[in-house]
């Protein structure tokens, strides 16, 4: 089993999951979820907010980043900060 994705309540019009999923740039929260289990080992940190950030492709062909914070490192838990697509590394 992959790392746990924690959510706010998708009716919270201050949590992570609306911001991303209703506010956000048309990312969904299996995308999200889908970047942060396949590449959250390459994660590096992020200049502007300095938490981490991953980048990856999901199943719908979009190259997308996603900044989180680690809760855990065991059990593997994380929380989705934002995410937004990004440009593709050449």
């Amino acid at each position: 089993m992959g790392p746990t994705i924690i959510w706010d309540l998708e009716d919270d019009e201050d949590g992570n999951w609306w911001h991303i999923v209703v506010e956000g740039h048309g990312i969904t929260a299996d995308e999200v979820e889908e970047v942060l289990r396949s590449h959250h080992a390459e994660s590096v940190i992020s200049y502007t907010s300095g938490n981490p950030i991953t980048f990856g492709w999901t199943s719908q062909d979009r190259y997308i980043a996603v900044i989180y914070h680690l809760i855990s490192d065991d059990p593997l838990t994380f929380r989705p900060i934002t995410a937004f697509e990004a440009t593709p590394p050449r």
